[in-house]
C-alpha cells in the first residue's frame, strides 16, 4: 500500500462528502497559517525521534509495533469526521462497522451468540468483564493466575472485590490443584484464565479448567488480550500449529477480552470485550435524557461502561478486517510468521554456548538468559542487565526487554542454577512482527556477542 497516496485520497473523499452540505466560512479563531505551522511541526517531528524503532525487526522488546497501513488510513479517514460510537447519533456509520467487526471477533472464538463492543484498552475490557462478574455473583471474589496481568488485581480493588492469585506450574500456567483449593472455599464467583500471559506468553489450560469451574458453579472469564488471535493457529499444520484443545474451549467461556491493538494490527487504543450471554446487557442499563433519540435500535453506549469512544477505532478495525480477516488464511498468516520466528530462535538458543532457554515459547514470546560462570541468579541478573543496556546503545542496536523470574520459578525450570538471590532478571523478546522471521539469526548472533562482551567485562 502507498500510504501517502491513500491518505491523500482520504482527505479528498471526506472533503467531497462535506461539500454536499453546502459552503460555510471557517471561524478565524481556528486559522493557523502554513508558515506558522511549519516550524512547530518541525519541532514536533524532531521530538518524535525520541522513540524506539518499534517498526524494525531488531526491536524485540515490548508488545509494540506499528499498525497496518489499512488501519492507519481507516483511522485517520474516520477521524476527519470524528464520530463518537457512544450513541448512534454520534456515529451511525462507525457504530455499524463496530458491530460487524465485533461479530467477526465473536465468530473467531466460536461464539454462537454474543454481546460485545470495542473499548479503549484491554484494561477497560477486563474491568467490564469483572464488573459483570460482580453483578452476577455479589460478595464473591475473582481467582486468577499469579502470572496473570496485574490489571486483574487492580480492577478487583476498583470494584471492591477480593482477588485470589493462584500459583502457576513449571510452564507459567494456572495450577489446577491450587485452583481447586481456592474454589473449595466458596469465596470465588469467577475464574480468570489467561491465554497468553504478558510475561511468558503462557496459555492456561482452558479445556481442563472449564469442567472444574462448572463443578463448583463459577463463571469463566478469559483474558485473551495478548494471545486471543492465536486461536487462528489452533490445530494448524506446520511448526506454528498450536494444540487445539484450549483454544476450541474458548467458545464455552462466559466472557473473553482481546486487544486488536496487539495482534490485530490496530493503533492504540482498541480493545474488545465479548459476553456469550447477551442478557448480561441488563447490568449496563442507564438513562440519558439527551443521548439516545434518533433510533430505537440498541446504542453501543447502552452496553458499555465507557461513554465517549472513538468511532475511528471501529473504522480502522473494520477496514483492516475487510482485507485481513480474523481467519487462518487472513490474520493467521501474520501470527504464524511470528510463531515460527519464536520457535526458530528457541532452537538456536538450545544449542548456544552463550545463552540458555528459560522455557520453550508457547506463542511468540521467547525467554532466555545468559550462560554464566558461576551459574547463579546474581550473575545471571547482572549480565542480563548489561546486555539490555549495551544492546540499545551499541553501534548495531538490538532492543530487548527483561523479566524478573523469582527463585522458585527459576528452580522449577533450572534446578542446577545456584539460588543466591530472591530472583534474577532474564531476557525476553516479543516477536510479534512477521518480519522477525527473516531476522532471527541476526538477532541471535548479536545477543550472543553482547553476552560474551558482558561476561568479559
Amino acid at each position: 500500500m502507498d500510504l501517502q497516496h491513500w491518505l491523500g485520497r482520504a482527505t479528498g473523499a471526506i472533503q467531497e462528502w462535506a461539500d454536499t452540505f453546502g459552503p460555510y466560512r471557517p471561524h478565524p479563531s481556528l486559522d493557523v497559517a502554513d508558515d506558522r505551522f511549519a516550524p512547530v511541526f518541525e519541532e514536533f517531528t524532531d521530538r518524535l525521534k525520541d522513540n524506539y524503532p518499534f517498526f524494525h525487526p531488531h526491536y524485540a522488546g515490548q508488545m509494540l509495533k506499528p499498525p497496518h497501513p489499512a488501519a492507519v488510513v481507516g483511522h485517520l479517514t474516520a477521524m476527519l469526521i470524528n464520530p463518537n460510537n457512544h450513541a448512534l447519533d454520534g456515529g451511525p456509520a462507525t457504530a455499524a462497522m463496530e458491530r460487524e467487526a465485533v461479530a467477526q471477533l465473536a465468530a473467531m472464538f466460536g461464539y454462537d451468540t454474543h454481546l460485545g463492543h470495542l473499548t479503549t484498552s484491554g484494561t477497560i475490557a477486563n474491568l467490564e468483564a469483572l464488573f459483570v462478574a460482580r453483578e452476577l455473583h455479589p460478595g464473591r471474589g475473582i481467582a486468577h493466575s499469579a502470572d496473570a496481568h496485574y490489571t486483574h488485581g487492580r480492577m478487583c480493588h476498583v470494584l471492591d472485590m477480593t482477588s485470589h492469585p493462584v500459583r502457576t506450574d513449571g510452564r507459567g500456567r494456572m495450577d489446577l490443584d491450587a485452583l481447586e483449593e481456592v474454589l473449595e472455599t466458596g469465596d470465588v464467583g469467577t475464574v480468570v484464565l489467561t491465554t497468553g500471559t504478558t510475561g511468558l506468553g503462557a496459555v492456561d489450560p482452558v479445556h481442563e479448567i472449564l469442567p472444574l469451574a462448572e463443578r463448583y458453579g463459577v463463571r469463566v472469564h478469559v483474558d485473551a488480550a495478548y494471545g486471543g488471535f492465536f486461536t487462528l493457529l489452533a490445530g494448524a499444520d506446520g511448526p506454528e500449529g498450536l494444540p487445539p484443545e484450549p483454544w476450541r474451549a474458548l467458545a464455552r467461556a462466559d466472557s473473553i477480552v482481546v486487544d486488536p491493538h496487539k495482534h490485530g494490527l490496530q493503533p492504540y487504543g482498541c480493545g474488545a470485550v465479548l459476553f456469550r450471554d447477551p442478557d448480561v446487557g441488563r447490568f449496563y442499563l442507564h438513562d440519558s435524557p439527551y443521548t439516545y433519540f434518533t433510533s430505537t435500535e440498541l446504542h453501543l453506549g447502552e452496553i458499555s461502561l465507557e461513554c465517549s469512544r472513538a468511532g475511528a477505532a471501529a473504522a480502522a478495525l473494520w477496514l483492516t478486517f475487510r482485507l485481513l480477516p480474523p481467519t487462518p488464511d487472513g490474520l493467521g498468516r501474520v501470527l504464524a510468521a511470528g510463531r515460527r520466528a519464536a520457535l526458530r530462535w528457541a532452537d538456536l538458543i538450545e544449542v548456544s554456548d552463550s545463552l540458555e532457554l528459560y522455557q520453550r515459547p508457547s506463542l511468540d514470546i521467547v525467554t532466555y538468559f545468559p550462560a554464566t560462570d558461576p551459574a547463579s541468579l546474581t550473575a545471571i541478573d547482572a549480565v542480563s542487565a548489561r546486555v539490555l543496556t549495551d544492546g540499545m546503545t551499541g553501534p548495531d542496536p538490538v532492543f530487548l526487554s527483561t523479566l524478573k523470574a523469582d527463585r522458585d520459578a527459576f528452580a522449577a525450570r533450572h534446578p542446577k542454577i545456584t539460588a543466591d538471590a530472591d530472583g534474577a532478571r532474564i531476557l525476553r523478546s516479543v516477536l510479534m512482527k512477521p518480519e522477525s522471521e527473516d531476522h532471527v539469526e541476526q538477532l541471535h548472533r548479536r545477543v550472543e556477542q553482547l553476552v560474551r562482551t558482558a561476561r568479559a567485562a
